[in-house]
């Protein structure tokens, strides 16, 4: 999957899980502060992408994720990992 499907892909899931508009969504939207996410949404967020993708981040990853684009990043590194 390329990273412009990952963020397309993220988009949609955030849009579908916390009822956000995509037309508002880029990859420097703060979770918390432009897109009202807390920590309880976000720990959804990754038992969300756990099922989806079958691998879990890193709470160490997961803590420094601040924006949309870090989403993306750490999905692609996943992926790269997997790929390995």
């Amino acid at each position: 999957m390329s990273r412009d499907e990952l963020h397309a892909w993220v988009v949609d899931l955030l849009a579908d899980m916390f009822e956000l508009d995509k037309s508002s969504l880029t990859a420097d939207s703060n979770l918390y502060a432009d897109l009202d996410i807390d920590s309880i949404d976000a720990v959804d967020l990754a038992v969300k992408l756990k099922q989806l993708t079958g691998k879990r981040l890193q709470p160490e990853v997961f803590k420094t994720i601040r924006t949309i684009g870090d989403v993306v990043n750490a999905l692609d590194d996943l992926v790269e990992e997997q790929a390995l």
